[in-house]
């Protein structure tokens, strides 16, 4: 028995990890990483079993953003190479959504850049809401359109988005260090409208910016005093033409104890491996899934992910099954599913050839 498993063994019973706590977990050497994994896993198989959450990002509107974050790709004077291009029609957002579904998602997040939206803005999401769901009654939306106005979550609420997403980003001590034009109480703001209107609120952090440990614990436990259903644990991807385009602070294992420390101060909430899993996480996003119980498929707002179908075999390979998915789709985490898309490749490189050794 470890120290960490004797922290999951208090959670379990009811304990509520502190701020102490969660630094220890943060701070874990490197041979403590696996015995960490293991007991956060504890906490994930008590709530979430073996499933994993499986959701689909639709980015309704791309850059031309006038706020100054200084992590994002789609803030003002931005000069980072992406797609930008306003409102998508509703028939092409339902068209993307639905290819969301038909790989394994149950959530949708549908997106928009900008500080805030309109009301008109507000009824042109509302429009694609009800064509969704006319087409797909079952999914589960996810709205993530800036700061809300009065009435704007309620009418999201009519409309049928089931959950609003503003995440917190980092520490209130942290905050202004990374944007300027609006405040950490925006932010906490529109999360609290959302869940005053009856939505879930979707709430999580930014890590890598910058921030010391105590403000990666700082920004947990408010998230957790915020109530927050849903954390998704990004990692900062440093795009060029961003102020923090040469931050680079994050390793896998690093990454795997902030998913580890987000479990034991959340231990029933759902946590989601976000953006920056590939580049950071990289060989160990399997392990991770014994922590985390939800990822996005596919791709991010501005920047490409893996194959939706590595996404689906990572479930698999690990022996989790997509939630929400029927046996026969899910397929069993023991079984050789997928085993035919893995031919031998036959060695056409180094020795016996003129070609450099894969060395």
């Amino acid at each position: 028995m470890t120290r960490f498993d004797d922290l999951a063994d208090a959670v379990l019973t009811g304990g509520v990890v502190g701020a102490a706590d969660a630094l220890d977990v943060l701070r874990a050497t490197d041979d403590e990483v696996l015995p960490l994994v293991a007991a956060a896993a504890r906490l994930r198989r008590k709530h979430f079993g073996n499933t994993v959450k499986v959701n689909y990002l639709v980015n309704l509107r791309s850059g031309l953003c006038p706020e100054d974050c200084h992590y994002c790709s789609q803030r003002l004077g931005s000069q980072a190479d992406i797609l930008t291009y306003t409102w998508l029609k509703a028939d092409e957002a339902v068209k993307q959504a639905t290819a969301g579904l038909r790989g394994g998602a149950s959530r949708i997040c549908m997106v928009s850049s900008g500080r805030g939206p309109t009301d008109r803005d507000v009824e042109r999401v509302a429009g694609m809401v009800g064509a969704l769901k006319a087409e797909h009654p079952d999914v589960e939306v996810c709205a993530c359109l800036g700061l809300l106005r009065d009435g704007q979550a309620q009418r999201l609420r009519e409309a049928g988005v089931d959950a609003y997403n503003h995440n917190l980003n980092t520490a209130e001590s942290h905050h202004d260090a990374i944007v300027t034009s609006h405040t950490y109480a925006d932010r906490v703001d529109t999360v609290n409208r959302a869940k005053e209107a009856g939505l879930s609120p979707c709430s999580g952090l930014i890590a890598g910016l910058g921030e010391s440990d105590e403000q990666l614990v700082e920004a947990l436990l408010a998230l957790r005093d915020l109530g927050s259903d849903s954390i998704p644990v990004n990692f900062l991807m440093p795009f060029d033409g961003t102020p923090l385009e040469h931050t680079w602070e994050l390793t896998p294992g690093r990454c795997l104890r902030i998913l580890a420390a987000a479990r034991f101060v959340c231990p029933d909430k759902e946590i989601r491996i976000a953006g920056g899993r590939e580049m950071h996480l990289r060989s160990l996003q399997g392990l991770a899934l014994h922590v985390a119980n939800s990822i996005f498929l596919g791709d991010y707002l501005t920047s490409e992910g893996q194959a939706a179908e590595t996404d689906l075999e990572l479930i698999r390979d690990n022996g989790f099954v997509v939630l929400g998915a029927h046996a026969a789709e899910a397929g069993s985490p023991h079984s050789a599913a997928g085993a035919g898309s893995h031919a031998p490749s036959k060695r056409l490189r180094g020795a016996g050839t003129d070609l450099p050794a894969n060395a």
